[in-house]
């Protein structure tokens, strides 16, 4: 029943683009010659051979649609992907068009028409198909729609399998139950109450109706449409037998890896020539995002040290009035992949003031801090000359604080996950530090934020976090 309301569904969402994409080709030959937006200086060639034209579109519009996988089922996929697929194929629809267009040499077709229209059928259908997908997602969370699902495993991974499933209804998918290995054999992170005998039992609400061996028989009773294979490290050799056993039945089938735990970072899967790769840790710094990121940085470089010249020329003079010594501090810290640099801060110190006490953390009444460093210090001033490391291109405007190697050499050996915090560009302000973790605070909480920040980077984020040190400052800063 699922295949057809699914081939239903998707001839709708056919038909649908075929209007659309109609209705485009007409607007943008409208826009041209009609609207008085754009001179026509040529005359307005005559609508029938427009109108002729829509036959070839529309065939060549659906040919590549389906060429690029736009009518498979997208329940999970984001919208974003999707449009970016929908721009991809109606570039690659015109190019076929406007080449098609060059045999019909007695004709002259307007190149605005051909660029209004191609500007159109991306806006238009990303529209359409972000309505449609809604229009779906509302039908799934009143019950309709559904796929029937059967997932294989009761351990962790296939309970964390189905609780997402649950948060997420507009997907439409039901769990009918789990199988497992053995009918009296719980698992020790899943205990089942009671003991699984002959369809008796659940995990976490949803019943185990049966053993991997059962696998082909509740398929076929319970009209299942998707099976989810979510076993154990201990058990993936039993992978290859739910395979065979399946490998015939008219069913989707999902496996998902035992990978979760070691995923940290942006994990996630890739593909080379058709082979899939699985990611466990990666950084978000790739691409046009180190593009963005560092044009943002150099943009604001140049506005912050127009606006504080006349700041920084008081803050130097200042410090050379008021104690002896250089007016910048220079110190070694751990940037991007684990590199160090040298980091610039105006001083706020004697001269030689670890000395006698090495490297230690900055503490509050700290007698070694010059007149006019203690106000630096609180007013986070002392981190201006920073700018001048974001120029380098040592540091960015927003990441997480560099640290110095000695205290790095201390914390990865104690604190799990610290060096991923170096998966990004070190920054003069960040996530963390904008929460109050800096500092003599707790470094583990620290490393939650920054890893949090680097999870879920993006150009806003960077500017909520700007937006955030302008208005209240650091906090904890002594």
């Amino acid at each position: 029943m699922l295949k057809k309301h699914a081939k239903f569904f998707e001839n709708i969402l056919f038909l649908t683009d075929l209007v659309v994409i109609e209705l485009s080709w007409f607007l943008a030959y409208y826009l041209r010659f009609y609207s008085g937006l754009l001179p026509v200086e040529k005359g307005i060639p005559p609508f029938r051979i427009y109108f002729y034209l829509i036959i070839p579109i529309l065939l060549i519009w659906g040919f590549v649609f389906k060429s690029f996988g736009l009518y498979r089922p997208k329940r999970i996929a984001p919208y974003l992907n999707e449009i970016f697929d929908i721009l991809k194929a109606c570039t690659f629809s015109v190019l076929i068009l406007v080449s098609v267009t060059f045999f019909f040499r007695q004709y002259e077709f307007s190149r605005l028409v051909f660029l209004g229209f191609w500007v159109m059928t991306i806006i238009a259908l990303s529209l359409e198909r972000i309505f449609f997908r809604e229009i779906l997602r509302f039908l799934r969370r009143k019950g309709y729609n559904l796929r029937y699902t059967l997932v294989a495993g009761i351990g962790k991974l296939a309970q964390d399998i189905v609780k997402r499933i649950e948060l997420h209804p507009e997907i439409g998918v039901k769990v009918i139950g789990f199988l497992s290995q053995h009918e009296n054999t719980p698992t020790s992170t899943s205990p089942l109450s009671p003991p699984y005998k002959g369809g008796e039992g659940a995990v976490n609400g949803i019943s185990v109706i049966g053993t991997y061996k059962d696998i082909r028989k509740i398929i076929e009773e319970k009209d299942v449409d998707q099976v989810i294979i979510a076993l154990s490290m201990e058990e993936h050799a039993l992978i290859l037998e739910l395979l065979k056993d399946i490998g015939d039945e008219m069913v989707d089938i999902k496996v998902i890896p035992d990978l979760c735990e070691f995923m940290t970072l942006r994990g996630g899967i890739d593909e080379l020539d058709g082979l899939p790769i699985i990611s466990l840790q990666d950084t978000p710094l790739y691409g046009w995002n180190i593009v963005i990121k560092r044009t943002f940085d150099i943009i604001f470089f140049i506005i912050a040290i127009i606006l504080t010249a006349p700041l920084f020329l008081l803050i130097s003079l200042l410090i050379k009035i008021t104690s002896i010594g250089p007016i910048f501090y220079k110190q070694e810290r751990m940037g991007l992949d684990g590199k160090k640099f040298i980091t610039y801060k105006f001083r706020t110190m004697m001269v030689n003031a670890e000395e006698n006490t090495g490297p230690v953390w900055a503490k509050e009444n700290d007698e070694r801090k010059t007149t006019i460093g203690t106000f630096l210090r609180r007013t986070n001033l002392d981190e201006m000359p920073q700018f001048f490391n974001v120029l380098k291109g040592d540091m960015s405007i927003v990441g997480p604080r560099p640290e110095r190697p000695v205290f790095v050499e201390q914390f990865k050996k104690s604190i799990p996950q610290y060096m991923l915090r170096h998966k990004m560009k070190a920054g003069i302000t960040g996530w963390s530090q904008v929460n109050g973790w800096r500092g003599n605070t707790s470094i583990e909480k620290r490393i939650e934020y920054d890893l949090y920040y680097i999870e879920n980077w993006s150009l806003m984020f960077d500017i909520k976090i700007i937006l955030m040190t302008l208005w209240k400052g650091f906090k904890n800063a002594y």
